[in-house]
């Protein structure tokens, strides 16, 4: 008897030992979950200015990725067929395939075609100056995306300044204060500073990624330009 006394009083004990560690963690585990949209409304007034940053940097980069799309097209046999116009003497026809063709290289070459008659180094200069003006069109909003990816970054700072501010200030006004509140408090106020965070970052990836391709573009006029003006030495040979 005395054992089984000892027995049933152990098997009391750790059950009572099983039930105080399970109220003990489910006192200590989060009842809430982390909503990145509670979070989002939690940033306060300045995650709006962020977010209409976001929106223009994606307005921004879809416009120019479709515009550098289209004039990184090329025809392959383009250079050929004006080569075979202007040795034709038919000018007129060339100046006319450069009209229907809506690229920058074409814009290019149709310059040189008008020209034809002067100087080649006029026609080069003349040739240069459209290439330059056709780069510009490419690039004229492009630096809407690095001021993005400059300013984002500063308005999430001073979401978390200003709320660092206001969350000091109830401290100092406070007798007693919970670390918990405390706690609380700043990590929702560095809500704002990841949200500009990211919008910078992906504004800078965007800007970045666009000018990769203009270059693409460029070296693509560069080499239409050259094999024009190469075509227009070898008569003189």
């Amino acid at each position: 008897m005395l054992i089984s006394a000892m027995f049933l009083q152990a098997l009391t004990t750790a059950a009572d030992t099983v039930n105080r560690v399970a109220a003990t963690a489910a006192a200590t585990t989060p009842q809430d979950t982390l909503s990145l949209f509670d979070l989002y409304l939690k940033g306060g007034v300045i995650m709006y200015p962020i977010t209409l940053l976001s929106l223009i940097s994606i307005y921004f980069f879809v416009e120019r990725y479709l515009t550098i799309s289209k004039a990184s097209k090329i025809d392959p046999n383009f250079i050929l067929q004006i080569k075979d116009l202007i040795n034709s003497g038919n000018l007129k026809g060339a100046k006319s395939l450069c009209e229907r063709t809506p690229t920058p290289y074409a814009r290019i070459v149709e310059k040189g075609v008008t020209r034809i008659g002067n100087p080649l180094k006029n026609i080069e200069v003349g040739m240069e100056a459209v290439g330059k003006l056709e780069v510009y069109k490419l690039e004229k909003t492009l630096f809407v995306l690095s001021t993005i990816a400059s300013i984002a970054p500063m308005f999430g700072f001073l979401g978390t300044v200003f709320g660092m501010i206001k969350t000091f200030f109830n401290i100092a006004q406070s007798a007693n204060i919970a670390i918990d509140v405390i706690a609380g408090g700043i990590y929702i106020k560095m809500v704002s500073s990841a949200a500009g965070l990211i919008v910078g970052l992906v504004s800078y990836v965007f800007y970045n990624y666009l000018n990769a391709k203009i270059d693409r573009v460029v070296n693509q006029m560069e080499g239409v330009s050259f094999e024009f003006l190469e075509m227009l030495q070898e008569p003189a040979k």
